[in-house]
């Protein structure tokens, strides 16, 4: 559905095909360029480019017409208005954007070019951390752990950064659950400050938050998660702050000791971290039949689906973690 307006693809419907110069400009700076014919199977499909938002990919067979809508990634240069240094590895750029920050959803990433020139070749994929539509403006923690974003921290305010985005498939928050538990291992807190301001602002919930690291100095955003809820847990590998042990041990503990209603059908879990932090969670989640979304973690190169560099392995085979996820449900995933 276009803001504000009529969906033009259910219009469609009732055997009329959409006339072709209803098709994409193949000028704008989108991922994909030029509209494309498919046939296969008797299905024809057909990718159709609305404005500069929206991706209608109509399938029609016959004379019946299905529709499917994806918020399509643009190239933004988008402009810093802020970038601080939090602790000796750990940044936060603010920067001003008119379609990442209003397009974006929890969980979603975006691909950034690090330098000016092509060295480094490959973009530096780094999750949302929060955004404003109302102020056209997101935000981005990263962590320096190589050379791509030792570069980026030589940015100042008022340069700009070439960025593609939003990318991926983010969490899906049900309306119908009353319990949501986000599970955080080191920098997995990224992407969930903006997932639990979501789940605030539909009301009525509980939140919990249990954040995971190796030591009192690699605890981020604590504060942050204590304006949205009360519920914080901390645990640290070495004890020096909270409680000592494996954030997967907390949330076992959380769930049998401490959750005062432990319905397991009114309870999701979410959680981003280090693979075996994921694994851990996953099987809790299996165990305690509670509904589990994980931010899975691989290295990407192109950041659409396209190089297949991200595959991992699911039940329905394998899937692209840029462009499938990074959000897999729990289940779905096949750990080795």
């Amino acid at each position: 559905m276009t803001q504000g307006g009529s969906n033009p693809v259910k219009k469609a419907r009732g055997g009329f095909e959409p006339p072709d110069d209803c098709f994409a400009d193949s000028s704008l700076n989108h991922l994909g360029t030029a509209p494309r014919e498919k046939a296969g199977d008797g299905v024809r499909t057909r990718d159709l480019l609305l404005g500069k938002q929206k991706l209608y990919q109509l399938s029609y067979s016959r004379d019946i017409l299905y529709d499917t809508i994806y918020t399509m990634p643009i190239q933004e240069r988008c402009r810093i208005l802020d970038h601080q240094k939090i602790s000796a590895t750990l940044f936060k750029l603010t920067l001003a954007s008119s379609y990442i920050s209003t397009h974006a959803s929890p969980g979603q990433f975006v691909q950034i070019k690090c330098s000016g020139t092509n060295d480094p070749l490959l973009r530096r994929p780094i999750s949302l951390h929060r955004w404003s539509a109302e102020h056209k403006t997101f935000e981005l923690l990263y962590e320096v752990v190589g050379r791509g974003t030792e570069l980026l921290t030589k940015y100042s305010v008022n340069e700009e950064l070439d960025i593609i985005g939003p990318l991926g498939s983010g969490f899906t928050v049900d309306p119908t659950k009353k319990i949501h538990i986000l599970v955080a291992g080191g920098m997995g807190v990224a992407p969930l400050r903006a997932l639990a301001e979501a789940i605030k602002g539909t009301g009525g919930k509980a939140i919990y938050v249990l954040i995971g690291s190796r030591s009192k100095e690699a605890v981020f955003c604590e504060s942050d998660f204590r304006k949205l809820t009360d519920q914080v847990v901390i645990s640290t590998d070495d004890g020096s702050a909270g409680k000592k042990g494996f954030v997967s041990d907390i949330l076992l503990s959380f769930l049998e000791n401490e959750l005062t209603t432990p319905n397991s059908e009114l309870t999701t879990i979410y959680a981003c971290g280090p693979n075996p932090m994921l694994k851990a969670i996953a099987e809790i989640a299996w165990q305690k039949k509670i509904d589990c979304q994980l931010s899975m973690e691989e290295r990407m190169a192109c950041g659409i689906g396209a190089c297949k560099g991200c595959a991992i392995k699911t039940k329905g085979g394998f899937k692209m973690v840029c462009k499938d996820g990074p959000v897999f449900d729990a289940k779905e995933i096949v750990w080795n």
